[in-house]
């Protein structure tokens, strides 16, 4: 029975849970403190994180006073919590002694003692980790974003076709890209037994490039892969010098 229960609590689940707040629902901050993980609501106060058993959860708006939460055997069983928050009334020649949550996700999570660093990709929420976005890319985030009952920016960037546009622009760019880092990685391999000028070994890879399944091979990251890739391609393109 130890053994059965201690399994019991050792489980990890992922439960919902729902906020309701008189005032903004979303984008609050939801804090595993004890698995070190992260969430934040949605336009209706809902979340999904991972828990276990006698895990603590931290609350975390900045305009409400921030809630710890454990996860309690009702909760596991359920898989459902709702939490009620309270407004945060800021109330002068206030003296705060000790840690305090603030409603900043960083400094929440260094208040909280939590000793993992925060991986942003915890929280669903792209472009805080990994590399930059292009110009392009934020254009695109820019155009297709916005708030309201009825979103205009979004609605006018698409009826126009600018949001099309910069999703070309983004796959000629990615495309771009796969294309240069193919030619530094591979080029020695691939004409080691050929004797094709600069501008000819240029022309290959966007030949290799016109193919749409260069971009999805690229994306795996598999380097033999792409080399058995590129070279049925060679192959092909000499067939292609011929024709011409």
């Amino acid at each position: 029975m130890l053994f059965f229960s201690a399994e019991i609590s050792a489980q990890t689940k992922d439960i919902s849970g729902k906020i309701i707040a008189s005032g903004d629902v979303v984008g609050i901050h939801v804090i595993n403190k004890t698995a070190s993980k992260f969430t934040i609501t949605n336009n209706q106060g809902e979340f999904v994180i991972p828990v276990k058993l006698n895990d603590t959860l931290i609350i975390s708006g900045v305009q409400y006073v921030p809630k710890e939460i454990l996860i309690s055997d009702i909760i596991m069983q359920t898989r459902a919590v709702t939490i009620n928050l309270e407004d945060n009334v800021n109330l002068l020649d206030e003296v705060v002694v000790g840690k305090i949550l603030t409603g900043s996700l960083m400094t929440d999570i260094e208040n909280s003692d939590v000793k993992r660093e925060l991986n942003f990709y915890d929280l669903g929420i792209p472009g805080y980790t990994g590399p930059k976005k292009t110009q392009s890319e934020r254009r695109l985030y820019e155009a297709t974003s916005g708030g309201g009952l009825v979103p205009l920016n979004p609605l006018i960037n698409w009826i126009s076709g600018r949001t099309k546009r910069l999703k070309e622009q983004i796959e000629r760019e990615e495309l771009e890209l796969a294309i240069t880092e193919a030619k530094a990685k591979f080029s020695k391999l691939i004409f080691e037994d050929d004797t094709f000028s600069a501008n000819m070994q240029n022309e290959y890879f966007y030949f290799c490039g016109d193919d749409p399944e260069f971009i999805d091979i690229s994306d795996l990251g598999i380097d033999i892969k792409t080399l058995e890739f590129l070279k049925s391609k060679l192959e092909a393109f000499k067939i292609h010098l011929e024709n011409d």
